[in-house]
């Protein structure tokens, strides 16, 4: 006995695995979180340069630690989520799959880890014991 199996014609069109066209403006969710990841980036750099800067009026209000290590962990993630985006998209920019924000949150978020680092390092060597500040 042999079995037979009816294959029944399409009744729609084939499915692209291409996306349609996006609108400039449509907010997808790749251009989401490639935004959202530049924007963490954004805020790492504006925290690192404020530590690096440490206005004279500021410094003992915050730990002089604390806004260094904040903006060398929102650069570092703004880079991880930005470097993932890159990866899992499947087309360029104006695809609406965020390569825009993704390469841009790279981008911030390596200066925003870098300012972290100087900061970081320019507070260490400040408060080393035996040098007079506290």
């Amino acid at each position: 006995m042999s079995v037979q199996f009816m294959l029944a014609a399409p009744t729609t069109a084939p499915v692209s695995a291409q996306s349609a066209a996006v609108d400039a403006y449509s907010l997808t969710a790749g251009r989401l979180v490639g935004t959202t990841a530049a924007l963490v980036a954004l805020a790492g750099v504006v925290i690192g340069g404020l530590a690096l800067a440490r206005s004279a009026d500021r410094i003992g209000t915050v730990n002089r630690r604390s806004r260094p290590i904040v903006a060398l962990v929102a650069g570092l993630t703004g880079m991880v989520i930005g470097a993932v985006n890159l990866a899992v998209a499947d087309g360029g920019p104006g695809t609406g799959n965020g390569v825009v924000g993704g390469a841009l949150a790279l981008l911030l978020g390596l200066i925003a880890a870098v300012l972290g680092r100087l900061a970081l390092a320019r507070s260490r060597r400040t408060t080393a014991p035996g040098n007079g500040l506290t």
